[in-house]
């Protein structure tokens, strides 16, 4: 059942799709020239997650991978065609503060022109692989505007080992104050005075469901905003090979909890309002802050 405390806030949903070979955890011990010769499984994948979204009656939005979406051009098109909105998670991966700005211009140009291509829709939206849009990027959300998106969801407002911007606001904000565009970070809330990751992904997956539900209540009802949660196809499917070279720290945060995250995405489709990145930007924007030196002053944590 839908939070009815808050029957005017809609959580952003929303999916990166991309395949269990292709993410962060691995990608010293799978190089992308190997991909090709990787049976995939993403579509198999993402049809599961399309009948969950059925099933609640709710619409999210999928950050696909241009690789994938050239690769799966049929599931693409099923995708936008169940009310779903498509957006882009750059072309193969690669995270942002890897590219200089031509090559990152270049990056999301080809993603967005296949995914376009194949959903018949046009991108509006953007987030950046591993959230790798950071205070080392400032060129990033420059780029982004020049070529007409509307809005990011790229930050996570948090310190991390493998990404993160601790200094950004925990909501929107406007990152360039001549542009349009709005960053919508990932879910973060407050516990004892410093802020924990509570947007989904691995801490979704290891953590009890009771945290999260906790989280997005608290986003909800103390700050009176809406929560943006994401997750992977490759996390609702338990079966996936396993990479035993990899290293045990990655094994870890890659398989922990797969066979219990379907269940855990089902009572939580369930019990909030949720609805397109699309839609929750388009909201957010007149509540986006600017950004600035000093964006926000509660405290930060791992």
């Amino acid at each position: 059942m839908a939070d009815v405390e808050n029957p005017a806030i809609v959580n952003g949903l929303s999916v990166d799709v991309e395949d269990w070979f292709q993410v962060g955890a691995f990608e010293n011990v799978i190089e992308r020239g190997e991909w090709d010769g990787i049976k995939t499984r993403v579509e198999n994948n993402i049809d599961r997650v399309l009948d969950l979204f059925a099933e609640a009656d709710v619409h999210a939005t999928f950050f696909t991978l241009g690789w994938v979406a050239k690769r799966h051009p049929a599931m693409v098109r099923r995708i936008a065609e169940a009310g779903h909105e498509l957006a882009s998670h750059g072309f193969d991966h690669a995270r942002v503060f890897t590219f200089d700005r031509p090559t990152f211009a270049e990056d999301i140009r080809k993603a967005r022109e296949i995914i376009e291509d194949c959903s018949g829709q046009k991108v509006t939206g953007y987030r950046a692989p591993s959230f790798s849009i950071d205070q080392r990027t400032p060129w990033a959300f420059m780029e982004l505007a020049e070529q007409g998106y509307a809005y990011s969801s790229s930050v996570a407002p948090i310190v991390h080992d493998h990404y993160g911007w601790p200094e950004a606001p925990r909501f929107a904000f406007k990152p360039i104050p001549w542009a349009e565009i709005v960053e919508i970070p990932v879910a973060t809330a407050m516990l004892g005075g410093r802020r924990v990751a509570a947007g989904g992904g691995g801490f979704f997956r290891v953590l009890p469901y009771a945290f999260s539900r906790w989280a997005i209540r608290q986003v909800n009802r103390r700050d009176q905003r809406p929560a943006v949660f994401y997750f992977h196809p490759w996390e609702v499917d338990p079966d996936q090979p396993r990479v035993p070279n990899a290293p045990m720290r990655s094994k870890l945060r890659h398989y922990t909890g797969l066979e219990q995250m379907a269940g855990k995405l089902r009572d939580l489709v369930h019990e909030f309002r949720w609805g397109r990145m699309d839609m929750v930007a388009h909201r957010e924007a007149a509540k986006a802050v600017e950004l600035d030196g000093d964006s926000s002053s509660e405290g930060i944590a791992a």
